[in-house]
């Protein structure tokens, strides 16, 4: 794993995006980590920012302005965006939303648990697997990271 990733949080919900930073703080993993409020933003940074592009970008589907969906086909359609790798991260899961997400090109699907720690494990996980450089973008049935 990098060193030190470079970490984008797309999620409107404030209290999510504590979770997220306290988890990998309690996972003492250190990374340089950027959170973006809705979709417009979130593109908008991507395109435009000043800073280097992500190494992994967790994404919320259900954000104001530009949901998930619009913003992973927007990502994968632009050439210096396509290669960022997405997790989409969201509290529902549904089958028929995680084939299309994942025929958009998202790398793994978090569906957000109940408690901390689950989270702080899958975040984990998502991030060990993002940044692995001999693991290639997962077959369709390891597509949902799940509690083990």
């Amino acid at each position: 794993m990098k060193e030190i990733p470079n970490i984008l949080l797309a999620d409107d919900d404030p209290d999510d995006c504590m979770f997220f930073r306290e988890a990998l703080v309690e996972l003492s993993l250190s990374a340089q980590l950027t959170f973006v409020n809705d979709g417009e933003k979130l593109i908008d940074l991507l395109i435009n920012g000043t800073t280097d592009l992500p190494d992994i970008l967790f994404l919320d589907l259900n954000m104001p302005i530009k949901n998930g969906v619009e913003c992973l086909t927007e990502i994968k359609s632009i050439e210096k965006l396509k290669r960022i790798p997405v997790v989409i991260i969201s509290t529902s899961y549904d089958s028929t939303s995680a084939d299309e997400l994942y025929r958009l090109g998202a790398a793994y699907y978090i569906q957000k648990p109940i408690g901390f720690s689950q989270l702080q494990d899958l975040i984990f996980r998502a991030i060990k697997l993002v940044t692995n450089k001999n693991i290639t973008r997962p077959d369709k049935v390891d597509f949902l990271l799940s509690e083990q």
